[in-house]
């Protein structure tokens, strides 16, 4: 070895002696500072150890550790080096980040495993693990599920969802997150497409951003909406939240062997995206949901019709809008919520506080139809915590139901959608219980066609029964409507007429009775259609005439009974009355009149009772017909034109 490296390899050995030397010095002047310190201190056990109840709201790694008091700022930073000093023999590194002016205590960033040093340094009363804090005023979304407890102002839901398993198709989950740590179970289910563009770059944390949030919604311990409730991951969006059609029918194939395989009910399944109108798609989704799975999708975020998306469009799936703080409907990006028939409801979707993925502990706010889906997701795992034995039909009414009504501005939507679109945002009572009560809803046709007799077709979902059809067209050339059974299932058609704008058909779908319902017609030579006054009840009337545009084509009559047994009309105008076992219900006709020209009269059931069945009664050929709102009547005449009444049958459950 030539003379002049040997020297640089001896001056590199000599100086790293002398740092070690130099070291081994701060640490034993550190020791006898402590000792010297100690010195008159009052012997003790080791201090005491406080963290936060809720292992969500921890810090753990940070520690404020506070002496005795009468301690002034120098034992305190005394105490501090001495800490600094005995995990430096320990070979742990520890950071003083702050010394308090307020208590005799100092912050430090260390790891747990140097705790027991701490406790036992002499002068130190207890040592506290840092944590979150949280303003009260909680996050708004779930102010709006369950109004705040007045004593507390917390999320007090009815129930945590926990009997209840949510399969959720997504991008991939960070299950480590404090939020949602052991509420997902992050299954081996993987079918994604390969990310667009060649200079894409796979970011863990981006990946993870959109399930991670859905899941954190769902269930998360602070920010969920059903806290309780336990997910099940599938992976089927890429990291640019892309996935196919076929990756989510394979999904679905994967979650229908897992329950043949092992049975569990109550099941949700969400999905929280949107695509175009895919018919295998929504096909996929019937199926699941004949089997009894409860379907819950995204409207989609595109400013649109949501019957031209899927899953959206498919009426076994409960199609979800989304709202903003303002319970208005929300804008999202440069579009917004999707809107019309094929959605049930709206949810809150607007800046909404879920798990981050940019960390364990971080939060981060999300926007959009994904998001208020995942808010019905967690009512519906309530509500079937509650009543696990509800039907996909029942749980739907209830959502409606327990729903906020009239509180969205519908001039948000385009004129010719505002009627079809849902005016309700979700939400639940602070207590659930299981009763027997009659539950409504209309469902709309599409627009029928433009041509003279052109027909529109509205059809209930699986096991509810259609109890009523009316027909409405904003032109008023209507040619009436008619209640069918068709394939076993009864429907509602509407008529379009000669130099019309197309009609609608409405459905009034309920969940009880659980008797089967039938359809009476009228016979050529009678004047209407009706109902066995003593052992049936009539629920609805439909009028339909193929030659004249309808006014007063008909009306329900009270029967010599105690509710309406008849549906009155003239002879030219085919009949038929929805006639169901007197046993399961009551009934009764409610009628208001215009006092003058008005273009809209309605008409409200009574508390307790639910409406049934609408009808426009007019002399004038200008009526638009009758449609249901909620358990209101509603009756509307084209411009210059009047309607007379309004009529509504409504009923009740016999209890």
């Amino acid at each position: 070895m030539a003379p002049r490296v040997l020297a640089l390899v001896l001056a590199l050995v000599l100086a790293r002696a002398a740092a070690e030397l130099a070291e081994e010095l701060v640490l034993a002047l550190g020791e006898a500072e402590e000792e010297a310190a100690a010195v008159g201190a009052a012997p003790s056990g080791p201090a005491a150890f406080h963290r936060a109840a809720k292992a969500s709201w921890r810090l753990p790694g940070r520690y404020v550790v506070v002496l005795r008091a009468g301690g002034g700022e120098a034992e305190v930073r005394a105490t501090a080096r001495r800490l600094q000093a005995r995990a430096a023999r320990r070979g742990y590194l520890t950071k003083l980040l702050h010394v308090f002016h307020l208590l005799p205590a100092f912050l430090v960033k260390m790891s747990s495993d140097v705790l027991d040093t701490a406790l036992k340094l002499p002068h130190v009363e207890y040592v506290e693990e840092d944590a979150y804090v949280f303003a009260q005023s909680i996050p708004w979304n779930l102010g709006r599920i369950v109004p705040p407890q007045p004593s507390s102002g917390a999320y007090s839901p009815p129930n945590k969802g926990d009997r209840v398993e949510i399969y959720l198709l997504d991008t991939s989950v960070q299950s480590t997150h404090r939020e949602i740590e052991g509420r997902v179970l992050v299954t081996d289910f993987e079918s994604v497409p390969e990310e667009d563009g060649t200079r894409f770059h796979r970011q863990a944390s981006k990946c993870d951003s959109h399930g991670t949030h859905m899941a954190g919604v769902l269930s998360g311990r602070d920010a969920g909406v059903a806290t309780g409730a336990n997910i099940r991951s599938l992976h089927v969006l890429n990291c640019q939240g892309k996935g196919t059609v076929s990756g989510t029918l394979i999904g679905l194939e994967f979650i229908k062997a897992t329950l043949e395989a092992q049975p569990y009910a109550p099941l949700v399944v969400l999905l929280p995206f949107a695509g175009a109108y895919s018919r295998v798609l929504n096909a996929g989704c019937r199926r699941m949901a004949q089997m009894g799975v409860v379907m819950v999708t995204a409207a989609g975020n595109y400013k649109d019709d949501a019957c031209l998306y899927s899953p959206a469009s498919e009426p076994e799936v409960i199609t979800v809008g989304a709202t903003n703080s303002e319970d208005q409907p929300a804008s999202i990006g440069t579009l917004g919520t999707n809107f019309g028939r094929c959605v049930d409801l709206f949810a809150p979707g607007d800046d909404i506080i879920g798990a981050s993925s940019d960390c364990s502990t971080c939060f981060t706010a999300q926007s959009g139809t994904s998001q208020a889906a995942a808010h019905v997701a967690g009512i519906a795992a309530m509500l079937l915590s509650a009543e696990p034995q509800l039907s996909l039909a029942e749980l739907r009414q209830r959502l409606l139901h327990f729903a906020t009504k009239n509180v969205m501005d519908m001039a948000w939507f385009p004129e010719e959608q505002r009627l079809q679109t849902p005016n309700s945002v979700a939400g639940l009572p602070a207590r659930l219980g299981a009763d027997e009560q009659l539950y409504c809803r209309s469902v709309w046709s599409a627009r029928s066609g433009l041509t003279r007799h052109a027909t529109a077709v509205a059809r209930c979902a699986g096991t509810e029964e259609m109890l009523s059809c009316s027909s409405f067209s904003r032109s008023g050339r209507r040619l009436g409507e008619h209640m069918e059974d068709k394939d076993g299932q009864k429907q509602c058609v509407a008529h379009n007429a000669f130099r019309g704008q197309g009609v609608y058909a409405i459905a009034r779908c309920c969940t009880w009775p659980r008797a089967e319902c039938q359809i009476n017609a009228s016979s050529p030579a009678a004047e209407g259609a009706g109902c066995s006054p003593w052992d049936h009840v009539l629920t609805g009337c439909s009028f339909h005439s193929s030659t004249v545009v309808l006014g007063d084509g008909g009306r329900p009559v009270p029967g010599p009974g105690s509710g309406p047994s008849h549906c009155a009309g003239r002879t030219e105008v085919m009949v038929h009355a929805l006639c169901c076992p007197a046993a399961s219900l009551e009934c009764r006709v409610k009628e208001h009149t215009s006092p003058g020209s008005v273009e809209k009269v309605t008409v409200s059931c009574d508390d307790g009772w639910t409406l049934t069945g609408c009808n426009a009664h007019s002399q004038s050929p200008g009526t638009m017909g009758a449609y249901a709102v909620d358990d209101t009547c509603v009756a509307a005449s084209v411009p210059g034109s009047s309607t007379a009444a309004v009529i509504a049958i409504c009923c009740r459950s016999r209890q």
